[in-house]
């Protein structure tokens, strides 16, 4: 955990102003830079020390088995797991023959920055080597987001009190040593050895290699070139071999010289092309980018996310931190999906190898909004990229006994890769996600061609997969049995209000879908009849109901299970994941991550405001958030409630979880759906905002800790701006034709380029909720809080 004042406060930066080695791995997930295509840890530019080495391309795996104690029918038979693909990120420096290494001579200043404006990753340091040379060192890095496949690193040394003799090693290396296996089973397996050499050559400044993987059979290809600028008599030597590629670049530098390198990085691979193709993608994307050069790379990484902030930004006033830590997690959620084309986004993003660099289903329920209304392109992507895994899914389901398509619950290729069913193959909530983040995509956009093209089939063979897993019972209710819902800490359970309020959307949109597009539907043997039977399916639907308690169970039968022993279970015995079985967890009244919950906000619309009330108070008295997933919708729906200090609370927790490690495994890689969450949190929180049926609604409110929020909005062609205060909201269409949306249940009309402002009514006081023992969220603004806040301010 970073307990030290790790990075200063500051709007638009995260800065670390020490380098604290026994945090070093969770930096490099922080300060990871990424474009959805290519991701680069942090990892220092010598390469040593580190905590966690990592180069990653989206969808670049290798296969393992799944061996099993006791194999069953359709268990999975083998794994995916992301490969930590050619290390380019290596630039060596020795002075007058003594290695550039912070664990030895004396480290004077070390500073890294994240600059969230420019999408750059800068680091300062001076050092004095054992010997006594001071030197200085300056380097930028940068993941390009206009060109897809490169990413750039500026590198500059100079002396700082006399003459010294430098060799620079810029290095291409694969299969560099990992880390062991940790007992967690959130942390990722380690592949040894994972590539093998193809080919490799140099043509000095330049290097390429070529590897294969031997059991996913994919094609991988890294090369490098250099621009080298320094004193007269500055010599470059290009080498390769079958793992190791190195450009060494020698200069005598006088007191007041300097020798600049930029160093070009690009990466293709492919399933189908030949080793040939592959080199020769890259040797083309490293002449595309030197041509480019430094100054272009940046000047578009400046362009691109200049264009993306001014639709995406939340503004706060009152909270630096959080501030800092939004446009944070804006950057992250953006890093992860922008140039994914067709590629999953993975639960990690490409920061860092947790969870093997799978895909679940909080991609298509936390991120994909986001997305879907601050880069609509990269949430289309990413659900491309199911489509082109139906086939894949379609397996599955006929595997399973079951029609249409039922995709993973972890993947990386599509295949589903869970080996234990009760938690993976179980939770078919997942298609009721994809079909949401379909249904909602098409509403913020009117993308026609995607629908005919993509959202149809999606729709038509997620609806069959409810059709055929639930049935009508006697009482002519349609039931779905024997599934496990969100909350990971119940399973195989009957009736889960999420998956069945979810799958009922579905059943609605797959036959609203076909009526809309008959012949296309057609295509894929769907007609009106077959949709008449999911609207029946979707009337017909179970939605539990305690009379007693006057609030819904979870599944049906949750609120007769004994309530779990908070009063006695240890604080070091969180996440109970880790230190009591599952067939405990299972029969008791816990929950790991708000499931019920979760209905409240994405299905708010079928229910009441007073049952909203009541749900949330009796979960919340069950909700131990062993999840990074919880605290985001926790947020939303205290404050829908009125509980607006607790939703400010877990605001902060959503939003500071990697930047103060809360989960203890940010050096696995960041949490992209939590960071996603906290833009959910301030928007959907704070904001109000609520997109059912395709109508924007909002009923925004403030909790006394924050003085205005701001933030921004594409819809339909337009460009939306709100602001809030204590007292008024105020909304502007500041692109595109004037819009109509709710405010606090009123329709308003919102000219174009014309501010409209209305009262914000009072919130309706309840009793505070409890949490389980020991699990409320931290109180921000706090004494400790404020604490740690000055104490990072002032370093």
């Amino acid at each position: 955990m970073i307990t030290h004042p790790a990075f200063t406060v500051e709007p638009w930066a995260v800065r670390e102003t020490t380098l604290d080695l026994e945090v070093l791995a969770q930096s490099e997930s922080v300060f990871a830079l990424a474009n959805g295509h290519i991701g680069l840890r942090a990892n220092l530019d010598e390469g040593e020390p580190f905590g966690l080495p990592g180069t990653y391309l989206n969808s670049f795996y290798e296969l393992r088995p799944l061996p099993y104690a006791e194999a069953g029918y359709g268990y999975p038979e083998s794994d995916e797991t992301v490969v930590n693909v050619t290390n380019g990120k290596i630039i060596r420096l020795l002075v007058d023959d003594e290695p550039f290494d912070v664990r030895y001579g004396t480290l004077l200043a070390h500073e890294r920055l994240l600059d969230l404006r420019e999408g750059v990753l800068r680091r300062r340091v001076e050092w004095a080597s054992p010997a006594g040379a001071k030197m200085r060192i300056h380097t930028t890095r940068l993941v390009s987001f206009v060109q897809r496949s490169a990413a750039a690193f500026l590198y500059e040394v100079e002396p700082l009190d006399g003459s010294v003799r430098v060799v620079v090693q810029s290095e291409l290396v694969a299969n560099e040593p990992g880390v062991t296996q940790e007992a967690d089973p959130r942390a990722a397996a380690v592949l040894a050895s994972a590539l093998q050499s193809e080919s490799f050559f140099d043509q000095d400044p330049r290097v390429v290699l070529v590897h294969s993987t031997r059991g996913s059979k994919l094609l991988i290809s890294a090369g490098m070139d250099h621009l080298v600028d320094g004193p007269e008599g500055t010599e470059t030597l290009a080498e390769s071999g079958p793992d190791l590629g190195r450009v060494t670049i020698t200069a005598d530098l006088a007191n007041g010289e300097r020798l600049r390198m930029v160093k070009f990085l690009a990466y293709g691979w492919s399933s189908q092309r030949s080793p040939p193709a592959v080199r020769d993608q890259v040797v083309a994307a490293l002449t595309e980018a030197r041509h480019t050069g430094w100054d272009g790379l940046l000047e578009g990484q400046r362009a691109y996310l200049g264009e993306f902030w001014d639709c995406a930004d939340v503004e706060l006033d009152g909270d630096t931190e959080l501030q800092q830590a939004v446009r944070f997690a804006l950057f992250h959620t953006l890093q992860a999906g922008a140039r994914a084309e067709q590629r999953p986004i993975a639960a990690k993003g490409l920061t860092g190898p947790g969870y093997d660099g799978h895909t679940f289903w909080d991609t298509e329920r936390f991120v994909l909004p986001v997305l879907t209304y601050t880069a609509p392109q990269a949430a289309a992507d990413a659900l491309r990229w199911r489509h082109t895994t139906l086939d894949l899914a379609r397996d599955r389901a006929q595997v399973l006994g079951l029609h249409g398509a039922a995709f993973p619950w972890r993947t990386i290729r599509g295949q589903e890769c869970s080996a234990y069913w009760p938690a993976g193959t179980a939770a078919f909530h997942i298609d009721a996600d994809i079909a949401d983040a379909v249904v909602r995509y098409q509403a913020a956009t009117e993308d026609d061609s995607f629908e005919r093209d993509v959202g149809l089939e999606l729709l038509v063979e997620t609806a069959r997969l409810w059709r055929s897993l639930g049935h009508h019972d006697a009482q002519g209710r349609f039931r779905i049995d024997g599934v496990t819902g969100p909350d990971e800490y119940s399973a195989i359970a009957d009736n889960n209000v999420y998956t069945n309020l979810l799958a009922q959307r579905n059943l609605r949109a797959a036959a609203d879908a076909v009526a809309r597009h008959p012949s296309a539907a057609g295509e894929f043997g769907a007609d009106l009849e077959e949709a008449a039977v999911w609207r029946d399916a979707a009337r017909d639907m179970v939605i539990p109901w305690d009379e007693v308690l006057n609030v819904h169970p979870q599944s049906e039968g949750f609120t007769d299970h004994q309530i779990w022993d908070f009063a006695h279970t240890e604080p070091d015995q969180y996440p109970l994941l880790l230190h009591f079985p599952y067939f405990d967890l299972y029969r008791k009244q816990v929950v790991k991550q708000a499931d019920l919950v979760l209905a409240l906000h994405w299905r708010g619309d079928a229910f009441s405001d007073e049952e909203k009330a009541d749900n949330f108070a009796y979960y919340e008295a069950l909700t131990v958030r062993d999840s990074s997933l919880s605290a985001c919708t926790q947020a939303v729906i205290a404050a829908e409630v009125g509980h607006l200090e607790l939703a400010f609370d877990y605001f902060g927790e959503a939003a500071l979880l990697d930047l103060h490690d809360l989960e203890h495994n940010t050096r696995d890689g960041v949490h992209i759906a939590s960071l996603a969450g906290a833009w959910i949190a301030a928007v959907a929180g704070f904001g109000g905002m609520r997109d059912h049926d395709g109508k924007l609604a909002f009923a925004p409110r403030l909790p006394a800790r924050l003085e205005r929020l701001a933030f921004g909005l594409l819809f339909r062609g337009r460009l939306l701006k709100i602001e809030v205060n204590e007292a008024n909201a105020t909304y502007t269409v500041v692109r595109g034709a004037a819009l109509e949306v709710e405010h606090h249940g009123r329709t308003i009309n919102v000219p174009s380029n014309e501010p409209t402002t209305h009262a914000i009514p009072p919130a309706i006081t309840r009793p505070e909720p409890s949490q389980p023992y020991g699990r409320a969220p931290v109180r921000r603004g706090t004494l400790g809080d404020e604490t740690r806040r000055q104490d990072r301010l002032r370093s």
